[in-house]
Protein backbone atom coordinates (compact mmCIF):
# COMPACT_ATOMS: atom_id res chain seq x y z
CA UNK A 1 0.00 0.00 0.00
CA UNK A 2 1.36 3.31 -0.81
CA UNK A 3 1.55 5.88 1.64
CA UNK A 4 1.02 9.76 1.07
CA UNK A 5 4.18 11.28 2.11
CA UNK A 6 2.64 14.46 2.90
CA UNK A 7 0.11 12.64 5.57
CA UNK A 8 2.68 13.11 8.46
CA UNK A 9 3.34 16.81 7.40
CA UNK A 10 -0.65 17.23 7.57
CA UNK A 11 -0.93 15.73 10.88
CA UNK A 12 1.85 18.00 12.32
CA UNK A 13 0.43 21.21 10.53
CA UNK A 14 -3.02 19.83 12.49
CA UNK A 15 -1.25 20.02 15.60
CA UNK A 16 0.38 23.33 14.90
CA UNK A 17 -2.94 24.58 14.25
CA UNK A 18 -4.54 22.92 17.40
CA UNK A 19 -1.67 24.63 19.45
CA UNK A 20 -2.18 27.99 17.56
CA UNK A 21 -5.98 27.68 18.65
CA UNK A 22 -5.72 26.67 21.76
CA UNK A 23 -3.08 29.67 22.93
CA UNK A 24 -5.34 31.95 20.82
CA UNK A 25 -8.33 30.57 22.85
CA UNK A 26 -6.65 31.27 26.42
CA UNK A 27 -5.99 34.66 25.30
CA UNK A 28 -9.28 35.41 25.06
CA UNK A 29 -10.11 34.78 21.25
CA UNK A 30 -13.71 34.23 21.01
CA UNK A 31 -13.20 32.90 17.01
CA UNK A 32 -10.77 30.47 18.01
CA UNK A 33 -12.95 28.88 20.90
CA UNK A 34 -15.63 28.53 18.28
CA UNK A 35 -12.87 27.11 16.04
CA UNK A 36 -12.30 24.52 18.16
CA UNK A 37 -16.15 23.33 19.13
CA UNK A 38 -16.08 23.21 15.33
CA UNK A 39 -13.32 20.69 15.23
CA UNK A 40 -14.45 18.77 18.34
CA UNK A 41 -17.73 18.93 18.38
CA UNK A 42 -19.29 15.89 16.41
CA UNK A 43 -16.38 13.73 18.01
CA UNK A 44 -17.45 14.45 21.25
CA UNK A 45 -20.57 14.58 20.73
CA UNK A 46 -20.66 10.89 19.94
CA UNK A 47 -18.55 9.99 22.50
CA UNK A 48 -20.73 11.51 25.16
CA UNK A 49 -23.89 9.92 23.30
CA UNK A 50 -22.87 6.68 23.16
CA UNK A 51 -21.52 6.84 27.37
CA UNK A 52 -24.35 9.02 28.72
CA UNK A 53 -27.08 8.00 26.13
CA UNK A 54 -29.17 11.18 27.87
CA UNK A 55 -29.42 14.17 25.53
CA UNK A 56 -29.53 16.82 28.39
CA UNK A 57 -26.48 15.01 30.30
CA UNK A 58 -24.72 14.88 26.74
CA UNK A 59 -25.34 18.69 26.29
CA UNK A 60 -23.81 19.54 29.87
CA UNK A 61 -21.20 17.39 30.28
CA UNK A 62 -20.36 18.55 26.75
CA UNK A 63 -20.27 22.59 27.69
CA UNK A 64 -18.45 21.73 31.22
CA UNK A 65 -15.72 20.11 29.18
CA UNK A 66 -15.01 23.33 27.33
CA UNK A 67 -15.64 25.01 30.84
CA UNK A 68 -13.27 22.86 32.03
CA UNK A 69 -10.82 23.15 29.46
CA UNK A 70 -10.48 26.64 29.92
CA UNK A 71 -9.96 26.40 33.97
CA UNK A 72 -6.91 24.21 33.20
CA UNK A 73 -5.43 25.70 29.97
CA UNK A 74 -2.55 26.83 32.26
CA UNK A 75 -1.60 22.85 33.07
CA UNK A 76 -1.79 22.10 29.53
CA UNK A 77 1.43 20.51 28.37
CA UNK A 78 2.65 22.96 25.34
CA UNK A 79 3.29 20.52 22.09
CA UNK A 80 1.05 17.84 22.77
CA UNK A 81 -2.04 16.80 20.91
CA UNK A 82 -4.85 18.38 21.98
CA UNK A 83 -7.69 15.70 21.71
CA UNK A 84 -6.46 13.21 24.22
CA UNK A 85 -6.26 15.86 26.78
CA UNK A 86 -10.14 17.20 25.56
CA UNK A 87 -11.18 13.52 25.92
CA UNK A 88 -9.34 13.07 29.16
CA UNK A 89 -11.57 15.66 30.36
CA UNK A 90 -14.79 14.97 28.58
CA UNK A 91 -14.43 11.16 30.05
CA UNK A 92 -13.91 12.87 33.79
CA UNK A 93 -16.85 14.67 33.07
CA UNK A 94 -19.27 11.96 32.51
CA UNK A 95 -17.91 9.78 34.92
CA UNK A 96 -19.26 12.56 37.45
CA UNK A 97 -22.45 12.96 35.37
CA UNK A 98 -23.48 9.46 35.62
CA UNK A 99 -22.84 9.69 39.77
CA UNK A 100 -24.89 12.59 39.81
CA UNK A 101 -27.83 10.92 38.03
CA UNK A 102 -27.26 7.66 40.31
CA UNK A 103 -27.54 5.94 37.04
CA UNK A 104 -24.00 4.02 37.48
CA UNK A 105 -24.83 0.22 39.07
CA UNK A 106 -21.84 -1.70 40.36
CA UNK A 107 -21.66 -4.50 38.65
CA UNK A 108 -19.48 -7.36 40.21
CA UNK A 109 -18.15 -8.98 36.58
CA UNK A 110 -15.83 -11.15 38.85
CA UNK A 111 -13.53 -14.06 37.07
CA UNK A 112 -15.12 -14.29 33.25
CA UNK A 113 -14.00 -17.70 31.72
CA UNK A 114 -12.67 -16.87 27.68
CA UNK A 115 -14.30 -19.50 26.57
CA UNK A 116 -16.65 -18.12 24.24
CA UNK A 117 -18.03 -19.38 20.67
CA UNK A 118 -17.89 -15.67 19.15
CA UNK A 119 -14.13 -15.15 18.86
CA UNK A 120 -12.44 -12.08 20.06
CA UNK A 121 -11.80 -11.24 16.57
CA UNK A 122 -15.09 -11.66 15.54
CA UNK A 123 -15.99 -8.99 18.14
CA UNK A 124 -13.60 -6.67 17.10
CA UNK A 125 -14.42 -7.03 13.78
CA UNK A 126 -18.19 -6.27 14.47
CA UNK A 127 -17.20 -3.20 16.38
CA UNK A 128 -14.81 -1.68 14.06
CA UNK A 129 -16.51 -2.65 11.15
CA UNK A 130 -18.37 0.86 10.72
CA UNK A 131 -16.90 4.82 9.80
CA UNK A 132 -15.55 7.59 12.01
CA UNK A 133 -19.31 7.83 12.89
CA UNK A 134 -20.84 4.38 13.07
CA UNK A 135 -24.19 5.20 14.14
CA UNK A 136 -24.95 7.73 11.34
CA UNK A 137 -24.90 4.87 9.02
CA UNK A 138 -24.88 1.56 11.37
CA UNK A 139 -27.58 2.64 13.60
CA UNK A 140 -30.27 1.75 11.23
CA UNK A 141 -29.23 -1.96 11.02
CA UNK A 142 -30.58 -4.77 13.70
CA UNK A 143 -26.94 -5.47 14.55
CA UNK A 144 -26.03 -2.55 14.98
CA UNK A 145 -28.63 -1.63 17.96
CA UNK A 146 -27.27 -4.94 19.90
CA UNK A 147 -23.93 -3.30 20.04
CA UNK A 148 -25.09 -0.56 21.22
CA UNK A 149 -27.73 -1.99 23.24
CA UNK A 150 -24.75 -4.28 25.13
CA UNK A 151 -22.06 -1.24 25.21
CA UNK A 152 -25.11 0.67 27.28
CA UNK A 153 -25.53 -2.14 29.79
CA UNK A 154 -21.98 -2.46 30.58
CA UNK A 155 -20.31 -1.92 33.38
CA UNK A 156 -18.96 2.13 33.51
CA UNK A 157 -15.36 1.09 33.21
CA UNK A 158 -15.45 -1.38 30.23
CA UNK A 159 -18.24 0.88 28.90
CA UNK A 160 -15.39 3.73 28.76
CA UNK A 161 -12.75 1.36 27.56
CA UNK A 162 -14.60 -0.23 24.52
CA UNK A 163 -16.17 3.32 23.12
CA UNK A 164 -12.21 4.87 23.64
CA UNK A 165 -10.46 1.55 22.00
CA UNK A 166 -12.97 0.69 19.48
CA UNK A 167 -14.96 3.77 18.63
CA UNK A 168 -12.14 6.49 19.57
CA UNK A 169 -9.77 4.44 18.38
CA UNK A 170 -7.00 5.91 20.83
CA UNK A 171 -3.59 3.94 21.38
CA UNK A 172 -2.75 2.21 24.51
CA UNK A 173 -0.70 4.79 25.61
CA UNK A 174 -3.80 7.48 24.97
CA UNK A 175 -6.34 5.51 27.01
CA UNK A 176 -3.65 5.22 29.76
CA UNK A 177 -3.56 9.13 30.04
CA UNK A 178 -6.76 9.62 29.54
CA UNK A 179 -8.06 7.04 31.79
CA UNK A 180 -4.94 7.60 34.25
CA UNK A 181 -4.33 4.59 35.00
CA UNK A 182 -1.13 1.73 33.97
CA UNK A 183 -1.41 0.26 30.31
CA UNK A 184 -1.12 -2.78 31.49
CA UNK A 185 -4.74 -1.96 33.02
CA UNK A 186 -5.85 -0.87 30.03
CA UNK A 187 -4.84 -4.16 28.15
CA UNK A 188 -6.60 -6.14 30.49
CA UNK A 189 -9.69 -4.39 31.28
CA UNK A 190 -9.88 -3.98 27.41
CA UNK A 191 -9.50 -7.68 27.48
CA UNK A 192 -12.30 -8.24 30.26
CA UNK A 193 -14.96 -5.79 28.44
CA UNK A 194 -14.26 -7.69 25.02
CA UNK A 195 -15.31 -10.85 26.74
CA UNK A 196 -18.17 -9.33 28.49
CA UNK A 197 -19.30 -7.84 25.25
CA UNK A 198 -19.13 -11.58 23.44
CA UNK A 199 -20.74 -12.98 25.98
CA UNK A 200 -23.42 -10.63 26.36
CA UNK A 201 -23.80 -11.07 22.58
CA UNK A 202 -23.82 -14.45 22.51
CA UNK A 203 -26.71 -14.86 25.00
CA UNK A 204 -28.76 -11.99 22.55
CA UNK A 205 -28.13 -14.04 19.25
CA UNK A 206 -29.40 -17.17 21.29
CA UNK A 207 -31.84 -15.89 22.52
CA UNK A 208 -33.40 -14.88 19.23
CA UNK A 209 -32.74 -18.72 17.65
CA UNK A 210 -35.21 -20.17 20.55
Amino acid sequence: MLMDKNSGNNTDQAKIDEQELLQRYINGDKEAFQELVRIYKDPLYAFLRRFLNQQQLVEETFQETFLQLYRSRHSFEKGKPLRPWLFTIAANKARDALRKQQRHETVSIGTMSDSVDLSIDDVVNSLTAYEVTPYQEAEKTERAEKVREIIEEMPENLKEILILAYFEQFSYKQMADILSIPIGTVKSRLHTAIVYFTKKWKSSTSDENL
